[in-house]
């Protein structure tokens, strides 16, 4: 183990949070877009942009939870892993990103992405409440307050 498992959980946590803020952006661009408050080419440039980060921070925990023997957790977050790197390495040629454009408006684009936003809004939604509880039962696990005998006066906590 490289962290302690409070530790583990508590990045998990943080990591899931942020993802969770940068997809409400995502949902907000996009929508923006829909409206026409934002150009294609705007948009697509800010969602481009945020893509390896989101990239690299679900890959961070996935492997992180990997390394630390969470075998269950680890597999549950292994499609959305493998999701987020097919929609990474698989852009067409010629495109400028998985957000292109050229052809956002095409063939319910715009739609499709919403609707995989908001898939990804909801799995990170519910991991979220995973590694909350994890993280508290890590806090828990064993006895947290240090209990001595009746005539012991216990000054410390761990």
């Amino acid at each position: 183990m490289i962290l302690a498992e409070t530790v583990l959980f508590a990045l998990a946590l943080i990591d899931s949070g942020a993802i969770l803020f940068l997809l409400v952006y995502f949902i907000i661009t996009l929508s923006d877009l829909e409206c026409d408050y934002l150009n294609a080419q705007e948009c697509c440039d800010n969602l481009n942009y945020w893509l390896l980060p989101k990239y690299i921070a679900h890959s961070f925990i996935t492997f992180l939870l990997l390394f630390h023997g969470q075998i269950l957790l680890f597999l549950l977050n292994l499609p959305m892993f493998i999701w987020i790197s097919f929609e990474y390495f698989t852009i067409p040629q010629g495109n400028l990103g998985a957000y292109d454009p050229a052809e956002i408006h095409n063939r319910g684009q715009l739609k499709k992405h919403l609707r995989d936003v908001m898939i990804y809004v909801g799995h990170y939604l519910i991991f979220f409440f995973i590694y909350l509880y994890c993280f508290i039962l890590a806090l828990l696990k064993g006895d947290p307050i240090r209990r001595g005998s009746d005539d012991e006066i216990v000054t410390e906590i761990i």
